[in-house]
C-alpha cells in the first residue's frame, strides 16, 4: 500500500479536509500539521501546501495581507512546481482559485467576489 493511498483513506486526513471546506481555517491547519508530521516524501509537501494555504485564510480573517501573500505564494509554489501527488483531491482546481487569489492581493485588489479555497475531491 502507498503511503497516498493510506493518507487518503485515513479518517483525520477526511476531517481535516472538512475543516478546511467549512472555512475553519485555524482548526484545518491543525489537523492537517498533525498530518504533516505523520507524512514523508512527497505526500508531505502536498499536505505542507495546504497547510499554508489554511494558515494564508487565517490571516485574511485577521487582516493581515502581508501574510497571506507569503503563504498563498509559499503554498502555490510547491503545488505547482513539484509534481506532487493528489491525495485523491483536485489540486488543479484548488491551485487555480489560490492563484487567482493571490494574484489580486498583489495587485491590491479584492477577492470579494472570488471563491474561497475548497478541497474537492476527484472522481
Amino acid at each position: 500500500m502507498s503511503l497516498s493511498i493510506s493518507i487518503e483513506n485515513d479518517i483525520n486526513f477526511e476531517k481535516a479536509v472538512v475543516l478546511f471546506n467549512n472555512h475553519q481555517w485555524y482548526l484545518a491547519h491543525d489537523a492537517f500539521e498533525d498530518i504533516w508530521h505523520r507524512t514523508i516524501g512527497k505526500e508531505r509537501v502536498t499536505i505542507q501546501a495546504i497547510l499554508q494555504i489554511a494558515v494564508a485564510q487565517v490571516h485574511l480573517d485577521n487582516g493581515n495581507i502581508l501574510g497571506a501573500t507569503i503563504l498563498y505564494g509559499e503554498g502555490l509554489g510547491r503545488l505547482k512546481t513539484n509534481n506532487l501527488p493528489n491525495l485523491g483531491l483536485d489540486l488543479v482546481l484548488f491551485s487555480n482559485i489560490v492563484e487567482k487569489r493571490l494574484s489580486r492581493l498583489q495587485h491590491g485588489k479584492t477577492l470579494i467576489d472570488l471563491n474561497k479555497p475548497e478541497l474537492l475531491k476527484l472522481g
